[in-house]
């Protein structure tokens, strides 16, 4: 049974695992995503995503309480100052897990952990797509395109593509 035993340790004594979590935290806010293991991806996730929470107000305490866990001024600075007016809408989710396969040493699987608003390739505003109508009608058949070069290579430079010849032509007689 898995009573009590809601953290993962790492295979780490207590003072070696916050510390390691702290540094690959300030490395994570410096960086925005670092690779690492799934386990201590998934470690991280638990240990900064509070931290990132408590940044969104900025206040003597919450600066306090963030450096108490980092450790690293530069870090707290980034986190509330560049990291938090980015997140701030988002309820939560401020990282992302992605797994990236094993490692060719020890065969250890694997992940890249990022913010998930400074992805530029998952966060492309993208507009919203319009409903097109073709306007064109019947598709060409295989006939047609293959005599339009032809028809092409022919003709003089002055005269007008049979197209356009035709409308003209329909347009006199509707005029007439």
């Amino acid at each position: 049974m898995r009573h009590g035993k809601k953290t993962n340790h790492l295979g780490r004594k207590t003072a070696h695992r916050k510390s390691m979590l702290a540094n690959m935290a300030c490395s994570l806010i410096e960086h925005k995503r670092i690779n690492t293991t799934v386990a201590k991806a998934k470690a991280l996730k638990v240990f900064v995503e509070p931290l990132v929470t408590k940044s969104k107000e900025d206040t003597t305490h919450n600066r306090r309480l963030v450096f108490s866990k980092l450790r690293q001024k530069e870090a707290v600075a980034e986190l509330f100052r560049e990291v938090a007016p980015k997140v701030g809408d988002r309820p939560g989710g401020y990282t992302r897990v992605i797994k990236l396969g094993n490692r060719l040493g020890d065969n250890a699987d694997m992940a890249l952990i990022e913010l998930v608003d400074y992805n530029e390739t998952y966060n492309v505003d993208k507009p919203a797509k319009k409903k097109s109508t073709r306007r064109a009608g019947k598709k060409k058949t295989s006939d047609n395109v293959a005599e339009a070069p032809v028809e092409a290579e022919s003709k003089q430079p002055d005269e007008k593509p049979a197209e356009e010849q035709s409308s003209d032509n329909k347009e006199e007689k509707k005029d007439e």
